[in-house]
């Protein structure tokens, strides 16, 4: 107990490090690494092909511009019919992120081995005022 005591600074500095790695969990960050403007460039610079892994009704109401519809139920059948040429990146998205990381490790096992889930999915998309398309109903 006194060596908690006379190393009470210690402790703290390890409680704030911790709170600070679980802060992105708390804030609800989901998805992967890949920021939109970092998306952006990879499809201007490499080619890459954005795939959104929503389900056909909300891709229909509001998608990026640009983007392939394969839901992630399908990814796996679908996603080699969609994009041929395993060696160009493939970036996923879907309306948070969370089903574009799925989605990501999917495309991984299948031997595309730069997909990358786009973070924030198309909510950070729209808040990074990319360009957004909405099928005519």
């Amino acid at each position: 107990m006194n060596f908690i005591i006379d190393n009470w600074s210690l402790f703290l500095v390890a409680l704030a490090s911790g709170g600070l790695l679980l802060w992105p969990m708390v804030q609800g960050a989901t998805g992967g690494s890949l920021q939109p403007n970092g998306a952006v460039q990879l499809i201007n610079r490499e080619k890459a092909v954005l795939v959104d892994v929503s389900e056909p009704d909300e891709y229909a109401r509001s998608h990026a511009v640009g983007a392939r519809n394969v839901p992630l139920g399908e990814l796996e059948a679908r996603l080699p019919q969609v994009v041929k040429n395993k060696a160009l990146p493939v970036l996923l998205i879907c309306a948070s992120g969370g089903r574009a990381a799925r989605g990501a490790a999917v495309a991984k096992k299948l031997g595309y081995e730069q997909a990358q889930a786009v973070a924030g999915g198309l909510k950070a998309w729209k808040a990074a005022n990319l360009p957004i398309a909405a099928d005519k109903a």
